[in-house]
């Protein structure tokens, strides 16, 4: 069923919002400390500029209603910054061609305006419009360090951009577009994904300094309660092809060797899978975060692959996972092939030292 949107007007009197905070709005946040956010939600734009242009007033309507705190974007779909040749700049839109200049003007303006100014924005970019992430926070949660790689190396970013960690005061947020599976035994398929997978444990094996809550498209379903046709999935293949490995056989994102390596990192991570945890029960109707092409094979067949994982110290703050897409016309997914997904968690027990200060 073909759906018709309000496209962005376009005046040519773009403002470039002021994307870093001056020291006079430093001092007063310091003035006036803030809890730690508490509302996130994370999204794959599936193009980031193609929604802003076709889904944006639903989508600022979806975004005003719910009011998060934190915004975890992933495919943004945008080039890095950086002319032909020369070494690309991922913290920044690309904007030295006129056709690149207009996309960054519509980006910007869509972002400096309701309810999307109260936020600052972070980009960790592709070289060409593949991937990409964005972290876009409310300025009263300013997070203290913020670095886009499993490294925690100043500038450095993940190839394709597919990391952006935030450090606030109690917790920190991982955000990430993990790399697909691919369907063959070839050099950017199943090695590239077991390499990512490898990495990510490993950074939660290291990462103890702070609770972590980690977002985005993790492109895995865990279970079978996790994708609408499990027998579907588990036979699919592409060319007839079969893998040397019966664990790599099926779709990719449920394909057993990725479930297992997921469950293991859950395990060894200590970590918890918000929405399962509270949704124990199988939604057909609304209990996936991705959906296949209406017309098609894939008609109706719809996966779990965006999630909110946290630090076990945090469960008992989990108020509500959902998400926010359903049905097979894909209502809710403001032009995408996923829907948002929403975290809330209840407010912090101040530490010690904190208590102090507000005693």
């Amino acid at each position: 069923m073909k759906r018709f949107f309000q496209p962005v007007e376009k005046d040519g009197s773009a403002k470039k919002p002021n994307l870093s905070s001056t020291k006079s709005e430093e001092t007063s946040m310091e003035d006036k400390p803030k809890k730690d956010p508490t509302k996130f939600l994370t999204w794959n734009a599936n193009s980031f500029l193609l929604q802003i242009k076709n889904n944006w007033p639903e989508f600022t309507k979806f975004i005003t209603t719910f009011d998060p705190d934190v915004i975890a974007i992933q495919e943004v779909r945008m080039p890095a910054a950086g002319s032909k040749g020369a070494p690309k700049r991922p913290g920044e839109l690309k904007d030295d061609t006129s056709s690149s200049r207009e996309e960054k003007q519509i980006i910007m303006r869509a972002l400096s305006n309701p309810p999307f100014g109260d936020y600052r924005v972070w980009w960790s970019l592709s070289d060409s419009k593949y991937a990409g992430t964005a972290l876009i926070v409310k300025k009263c949660f300013q997070p203290q360090n913020v670095f886009f790689n499993l490294d925690r190396k100043a500038s450095k970013h993940e190839p394709d951009g597919r990391v952006i960690l935030a450090e606030f005061k109690t917790f920190q947020l991982l955000n990430t577009y993990a790399p697909n599976n691919g369907w063959k035994e070839e050099e950017n398929s199943f090695p590239r994904r077991r390499k990512w997978d490898k990495r990510i444990l490993e950074f939660f094996l290291q990462c103890s300094d702070k609770p972590l809550i980690w977002c985005g498209d993790l492109n895995v379903s865990h279970e079978e309660i996790d994708v609408s046709h499990p027998d579907f999935f588990s036979a699919a293949k592409v060319n007839g092809y079969i893998p040397p490995n019966k664990e790599d056989c099926g779709q990719p994102g449920f394909t057993l060797s990725e479930r297992r390596r997921f469950g293991n990192i859950l395990k060894e991570g200590k970590l918890i899978d918000a929405y399962r945890f509270l949704h124990k029960e199988k939604d057909m109707e609304g209990g996936f975060s991705w959906s296949g092409n209406p017309i098609g094979k894939y008609r109706g067949k719809r996966m779990r692959i965006d999630y909110f994982v946290v630090a076990e110290q945090l469960k008992d703050r989990i108020v509500s996972c959902e998400m926010h897409g359903r049905g097979i016309e894909l209502q809710g997914f403001y032009g995408s092939d996923h829907c948002p997904v929403t975290l809330v968690l209840s407010e912090g027990q101040p530490s010690s030292k904190e208590s102090d200060l507000t005693a």
